[in-house]
């Protein structure tokens, strides 16, 4: 019979794990459409255009059009909203918060006006340049599948005996290898120990799932909450030579924690449960069974942008800059707990198999390691007309696909870039801004930006190409397989629509805009596999597509002198 780890066993946290993924790179390599009022009113079409103090994360040339210094900063009201649909089943959960987006301070020299340079800048800006904060829930009405199903076909196939998941006064197959047996993955362990796979004879190495293929119906809920931010500090030098050329170049040093807390749950009925002993399994009882994860990712890194802006007539403007990728030291922190309930009428009156049981006894799974996000090219234009309106146009290509993902020492991991090749591509970006100046002080403005999704049609379609039987598994579980949430998103297209309002008087200017933002996704509670151990060859995990509209107040006061 299992048994369960005895409190104060565990002296210490797990040494040496790596558990990061193609998925983990993912999510924390996003970024927002953020800024000050003006710039997020304006689809963020300022490549070309500078002197915005949100030009110092993007085009660091736009420092270079200052001609006076300016100070600022930016608040905004994020109301989210996000709906789940699954089995023509919806549910929408709604967030408000409030956030100071961004601040800075741009300082201009005059060199004078004999000089081939007239203007050297600099400037300092802190900004919020991705916010992780969503949560979605749904549920799926009948299941042809079982979360516990895929994790028992890959135990049995990793020919994992009992004994080196079942925990022991001296032995902890979290942190110890079995003798001259490789460790268990952290999902077998667990679900081995909440009885939700089940050996298919007493001591084999062979396993069951809860759900019967031939008999069983099930149904299933989930909850996701993601909470977290990326914040950046950036420090631009920039001028201009003949005031036609702007030139400038950042660094920027950034902040990264990203938190998710999600929980999927499954009530089978005339389920694979376990046996009276909890030695193997029975057949046509009731199972509900839950899993709870834990996910912390959190550290700094450093980047260098890079961009010109030419002018060759003072209607006409072009931009280009360049970000390197950002280079990051992370931690890593996660934990997973199962609770779990079993009926049989086998069992004796009024008895069941229920209780709880959570990876390494509570402890967290923690490591550090090294993270490369994509590089960035912006490219953009802009043409002023009659000296009141202004259009701009940006394209951004972000080579998502060429994240890296390494170890505390520096050593990348290979079969985690191919994931990455294999699951995303490059992300294209359009941006559209326009402004026009009622009055001299009054500007109205508007703005549209869209994004392709970063996610390769095989992974979308959880399928090889031209192969719908050929699972394309997404891995989820890190390298050392001591990850434990199975679950995972994957982007579709992003849509932002902007408007704003532009005051000035004197020094002082204030800016409001409006930003909607559409974000289509994919969840998934598992991945797509093959079948080893049952006879369905291709087995169609749960997914559920959600809609995110979020809707933002912006409000950025400056003053320039």
């Amino acid at each position: 019979m299992k048994k369960t780890l005895m409190a104060g066993i565990i002296a210490a946290l797990p040494s040496a794990m790596f558990a990061q993924t193609a998925i983990d790179a993912y999510s924390i390599s996003q970024s927002d459409l953020r800024g000050s009022a003006r710039f997020m009113s304006m689809g963020g079409a300022f490549t070309a255009l500078g002197g915005d103090i949100s030009t110092l994360n993007q085009n660091p040339a736009g420092i270079g059009v200052y001609r006076s210094s300016d100070l600022s900063v930016t608040l905004d009201i994020d109301m989210m909203s996000s709906k789940a649909t699954a089995a023509g089943m919806s549910n929408t959960l709604n967030k408000t918060h409030v956030n100071c987006n961004s601040f800075g301070y741009v300082g201009a020299i005059n060199l004078g006006s004999g000089s081939v340079m007239p203007f050297f800048n600099w400037g300092a800006s802190y900004s919020r340049v991705a916010s992780f904060d969503r949560r979605f829930s749904g549920t799926f009405g009948n299941l042809g599948t079982s979360y516990t199903n895929m994790v028992a076909d890959y135990t049995t196939g990793n020919g994992i005996y009992p004994a080196q998941m079942n925990p022991t006064e001296h032995y902890n197959p979290y942190q110890d290898a079995y003798p001259d047996r490789d460790y268990a993955p952290w999902s077998s362990i667990l679900l081995f120990n909440s009885y939700a796979i089940n050996p298919t004879a007493d001591g084999a190495n062979t396993y069951k799932g809860l759900y019967d293929y031939n008999n069983s119906t099930a149904t299933g809920d989930f909850t996701v909450e993601e909470k977290g931010h990326i914040d950046e500090y950036d420090i631009n030098f920039g001028g201009n030579i003949q005031n036609t050329v702007f030139w400038g170049i950042g660094f920027g040093i950034t902040d990264i924690d990203y938190k998710s807390l999600t929980y999927y749950s499954e009530n089978i009925s005339r389920a694979n449960v376990p046996s009276t002993d909890g030695s193997t399994y029975v057949s046509g009882g009731e199972a509900n069974f839950g899993l709870e994860n834990y996910k912390r990712i959190y550290g700094s890194g450093f980047n260098v942008k890079a961009g010109v802006i030419l002018k060759p007539i003072n209607e006409f403007r072009l931009g280009i800059a360049v970000h390197t990728p950002t280079w990051y030291n992370l931690t890593y922190q996660g934990s997973a707990a199962t609770d779990f309930t079993y009926n049989s009428s086998t069992y004796p009156p009024g008895k069941n198999f229920s209780g709880s049981s959570v990876t390494d006894e509570g402890y967290y799974d923690e490591f550090d390691w090294k993270f490369q996000s994509p590089w960035r090219l912006m490219v953009g234009a802009a043409g002023v007309i009659g000296g009141r309106a202004i259009i701009s146009a940006d394209y951004e290509y972000r080579g998502t696909q060429s994240m890296r993902v390494k170890d505390y020492d520096g050593n990348e991991w290979p079969d985690i870039t191919e994931d990455i090749k294999t699951y995303y591509k490059a992300t294209n970006i359009l941006r559209l801004g326009a402004e026009y100046r009622v009055t001299p002080s009054f500007s109205v403005r508007a703005g549209y930006s869209y994004e392709t999704s970063p996610v390769t049609q095989e992974a979308m379609d959880g399928h090889a190409k031209g192969n719908p039987t050929e699972a394309t598994y997404i891995y989820t579980s890190g390298p050392d397989d001591t990850e434990t949430l199975p679950s995972f998103s994957l982007d579709k297209t992003t849509q932002y629509i902007t408007c704003g309002l532009g005051y000035r008087y004197k020094n002082f200017y204030a800016d409001a805009a409006f930003v909607h933002r559409t974000r289509k996704s994919k969840y998934q509670a598992f991945s797509n596999y093959n079948e080893l151990a049952e006879p369905h060859l291709f087995v169609q995990a749960p997914s559920a597509e959600i809609s995110s509209n979020d809707n933002s107040i912006v409000l950025t006061v400056g003053f320039r002198f």
